[in-house]
Order: structure tokens, then sequence, then C-alpha cells
């Protein structure tokens, strides 16, 4: 699984959507349809959610037109990229060549960027389950994980509706699910972890910082009709404790915190949604 940092600088100053991540994810697979079709529609039909996208992070002005901000002239912005699944190797490969080798721009509705800066992490199940461990040897047991909720994460608790509040027991099971799906078939029985909601529930606590907790509605589809397709969620910088857990359940646990900066977090991260960072505080 890969990471992928791009660094933008905006062709002139002009507007974008305030939850920019919707535009953003139809300009990446425009740009992935240019080299590699095939790549652009497995994406786009992927059911797991293998792309993971940021929009565009940076410092903006305000815009006279509703529901959206203004791109400045002299800024750069940052764009995060996630390739989940290590099977989707072709999709990081078709980024790097749109990107780096095709010298392509980020092509929006108002505007365009130019890619200045390219550059990628990548690690797989087992590193992460190592790091993780690691960390847990030389650690307290209470030892603290600091998630930054960057974009609006909207966990879904069934088809219809999304969680607004970062629990614990939706937010871990939401990383689980893609964590147990992206493992290699051959690897399956040494890296799944086997734990339910209430495993979460049980030995975590979550404590979201109230001045940076947020709600709100962002875009993530458009019907047939055009019309456009909102789901609910939320942003926070959150403080996930252990509470009488034993060591295997941290060392998972926290190897799921540090896959969710590659995978994101519950549903449309391919849209712009779920973006987070996390660190290990001992």
């Amino acid at each position: 699984m890969r990471r992928v940092d791009l660094t933008l600088e905006p062709e002139g100053s002009f507007p974008v959507p305030t939850a920019n991540g919707y535009q953003i994810y139809g300009a990446v697979l425009s740009a992935l349809d240019g080299v590699d079709e095939d790549v652009s529609t497995r994406v786009h039909n992927s059911s797991i959610g293998s792309l993971t996208n940021s929009g565009l992070l940076g410092t903006f002005d305000g815009s006279q037109r509703d529901h959206h901000k203004r791109v400045i002239r002299d800024e750069t912005y940052d764009l995060r990229l996630g390739v989940a699944d290590p099977r989707d190797q072709e999709v990081f490969q078709a980024l790097a060549n749109a990107f780096v080798f095709e010298g392509d721009t980020i092509e929006l509705a108002d505007g365009d960027f130019r890619v200045r800066d390219f550059a990628s992490t990548n690690t797989t199940h087992e590193d992460l389950l190592t790091e993780a461990s690691e960390i847990v040897a030389r650690s307290h047991d209470t030892f603290e994980i600091e998630v930054r909720f960057e974009t609006l994460t909207c966990v879904k608790e069934n088809s219809d509706i999304t969680n607004m509040f970062p629990a614990r027991q939706h937010v871990f099971a939401s990383i689980l699910r893609k964590w147990n799906a992206t493992i290699p078939d051959e690897r399956a029985d040494e890296f799944e972890i086997a734990m339910t909601r209430e495993d979460f529930g049980t030995n975590l606590i979550e404590k979201p910082d109230a001045d940076t907790y947020e709600t709100d509605s962002i875009l993530v589809n458009r019907g047939e009709d055009g019309g456009p397709i909102l789901r609910q969620g939320f942003t926070a910088d959150c403080t996930y404790k252990f509470k009488d857990a034993s060591e295997a359940i941290r060392t998972a646990v926290t190897a799921l915190a540090l896959f969710s900066e590659y995978a994101g977090v519950g549903a449309f991260v391919s849209r712009g949604c779920g973006t987070v960072s996390v660190e290990v505080e001992a």
C-alpha cells in the first residue's frame, strides 16, 4: 500500500468548493484515464474505496460564491492520495505516470494546478503490525493514540445513516473492515485481525477535543438527475485511550490506526472524506 503526497501550485486565483474532494476525485480520474483507462475504471468501481483523496489542504481566501473558497495565487496546496490495496499497484504507477512522467495538471472547473512535487511512502500489513508491536513493547500500558480527522469523516452505521461522532466502536470497526479486505489472499491467515465492534467498545475510550469537533454535510455523488447526494460527518482531534487492554489488542488497534493514514476512515474516502493523521503518544 502507498501514500502519495502532491504539492500543487495554482495557475492563478480561482474559486473551489469548500469541500472539494468530489471535484478533485473527478480530476484525478480524468488524469488516470489519460494514461490507463482500465485503472481509472477499476478505481471508480472499487467496492472497498481503494483510492483515498484528501482534497486540497492549505490556506484559502473567502469567496463571494456560496459554498466556495478562493485559491490564493502564490500559495501551494497539498493533496494526499492513498492506495490501500496492495493488489492495486497499477493505480500508483498510473498516478506516477500522470503527474510525474506525463507532467499532467489537475484541471478543475475554474482553474488548474501544476504538480510541483510528488513523493510517496509505502508499507505492508506486516510492516504495520511490526511497527505497532514495537510501539507497544516500548510504551507504557496507557499510551494514547491521537487521531486528527482532517476532512469530513462519514462512518456508516447502515446504508443510509452515517455516524457524526468519532465513536471508538464505529471508527475502528470501519478501519478493521478495510484492513481485512486488503490483505493479500495468501497472507490472510497471518495478518487478519479478529476483533468485533464490542471489543473496541470495551477496550478503548474516545476523548474528542471539543474545540475542534465539528459536523457538516458533504457532496459524495450525484443522482441520475444531477442532483447532489449529501452525507453527514465530522472533523475533530480525538484521543483514543486503552482501558485494561491486553498487549494483543493494543498492538492490533495501533496497527489499525497507522493503517488509517493510508486507507482513510469511513466511507467515501475517494471523494475527499476520512483523511486522517495519526500520532502515538507514549
